[in-house]
Order: structure tokens, then C-alpha cells, then sequence
């Protein structure tokens, strides 16, 4: 792999120049050599990362845009929330991210005359920008793949033992005057 700019920030790194892209797909795989698993065992604060490999479809999106579309699987090992054994995680992401020049009309979010800005949820994400003319596919591969870590790793079998639940009758207050039913006049 070529086109690298690591840094401890960033430890997988791979640019991407725009003005290379076409309408048609270029192919690209990525896969982590061992410094760059250790960098990114450290940024995502997980015992050990064992690969991390990418398949990326860049291509050219409106006029002066960029669509990266892939797939991303990596196996890392986290430690148990419960023991602290160290579990394996698989993570499989597929994802479909588009790029746009700094300052582009795209990347803008509407606003309404009354100059209220609307966001749909359920709708479609706004643009990334880029600034000048490389985007680090690497970053985008490394953000995607620390979406699938799972946050709370557990060593299946285990449970937590002797824990008991808040039922919904913990939350309820009792009534002053149920405190003052079983108060004696002396």
C-alpha cells in the first residue's frame, strides 16, 4: 500500500486524490501491516487488533464529489466487562460515504425561510468535505470500523452473579399517608 500518512492519530492512513477519480468505480483494498493494528488497538483502547482489511468502490459523485462505498471486517480483542478475559470481536461494516469540496452548496443544511434548519432523521447524512484535493480513505475505514467495537464486550456464559434488578415497585414513593396509618398515638 502506498499513499500512506500515519500519525498516532490517524495510525491508518491511505489518500485518495480526487482529481484521479472518474465516473467508474476505481477498486481499492486496504489491510493493516502490524504497526498499523497496534495504533489502532491504542486509539481504540481494545487488547489487540488481528487484521483489518477494506474493499472500497471510489468513484466520482455529481460534479466535483466523492462517493467511497465498502466494506470493512476486522477481529479484534477486547476485555470483558464482567472478567476481564479477553473476548473476540468480529466486526463486518458496510458503509456509503459521500465527500464534497470545502465551502460546496451540497454540504450546506437548508434552512427554511422562516430560518428554521430541518433535519429528517430517517433521511439521507449531508455531505463530508475535503479540503484541497485528497481524501484519506483510511480514516474513513478506521471510523466505520470503530462503529462495529462493541461497547460492552462480554465473555458469553458469563453474567453477573448475585445482582438484582430495580423492579418497577422500587420506584414507587409511598403516600404520606400510608406512613401515618401505622403511626401510634402514645
Amino acid at each position: 500500500m502506498k499513499n500512506k500518512t500515519a500519525t498516532p492519530d490517524n495510525p491508518f492512513s491511505y489518500n485518495v486524490k480526487v482529481g484521479h477519480i472518474s465516473l467508474n468505480p476505481v477498486e481499492v483494498r486496504l489491510e493493516a501491516d502490524e504497526a498499523e493494528r497496534l495504533g489502532l488497538g491504542t486509539l481504540w483502547n481494545v487488547v489487540s487488533v488481528g487484521e483489518l482489511k477494506a474493499e472500497l468502490k471510489i468513484s466520482r459523485w455529481k460534479r466535483d464529489g466523492v462517493r467511497v462505498r465498502g466494506t470493512v471486517k476486522a477481529t479484534i480483542v477486547q476485555e470483558c466487562v464482567i472478567s476481564l478475559d479477553p473476548v473476540d470481536t468480529v466486526i463486518d461494516e458496510e458503509f456509503d460515504q459521500l465527500f464534497v469540496p470545502e465551502g460546496s452548496k451540497l454540504a450546506r443544511i437548508p434552512i427554511q425561510p422562516s430560518g428554521e434548519m430541518v433535519l429528517d432523521p430517517e433521511g439521507q447524512d449531508l455531505p463530508e468535505t475535503f479540503v484541497g484535493d485528497v481524501i484519506d480513505a483510511g480514516s474513513i475505514v478506521t471510523e466505520f470500523a470503530a462503529m462495529g467495537i462493541d461497547p460492552y464486550p462480554r465473555k458469553p456464559g458469563l453474567d453477573f452473579e448475585d445482582h438484582i434488578e430495580d423492579t418497577a415497585d422500587n420506584d414507587v414513593k409511598p403516600s404520606a399517608f400510608a406512613a401515618l396509618k401505622d403511626w401510634k398515638k402514645e
